[in-house]
């Protein structure tokens, strides 16, 4: 995976993630935050190390080794991604993944 396919993927999956908020599809947004979330970690981590994670397991590893704090941030929420598979998410804990999404993303400047 390149920069630029990251890049355009982030933006794109971000922008439908606040589509499906507004349409208050909590469930739905949150699955497409973290989705967001996870090329941005990627993006992140081949920018820093000049390769990009093949699944969860080597992105936790990689975060973990290098950037401890966004690896607390992810292994802190990952229960919520596991949960969408099975529960609804509320309108609350969507808002709180989606402000770690946008913090991250400003703060990486991507």
């Amino acid at each position: 995976m390149d920069e630029s396919k990251l890049l355009k993927n982030i933006q794109l999956i971000h922008n439908s993630a606040d589509l499906v908020f507004n349409n208050q599809d909590y469930t739905s947004a949150t699955i497409l935050y973290f989705k967001t979330l996870f090329c941005v970690l990627d993006y992140i981590l081949l920018k820093k190390l000049g390769k990009a994670p093949k699944d969860h397991t080597e992105r936790f590893r990689m975060l973990e080794e290098s950037q401890p704090n966004l690896f607390e941030l992810l292994d802190k929420y990952f229960k919520v991604y596991r949960d969408t598979y099975s529960i609804s998410i509320d309108k609350q804990t969507c808002e709180e993944i989606r402000k770690n999404v946008k913090r991250i993303i400003e703060e990486y400047k991507i």
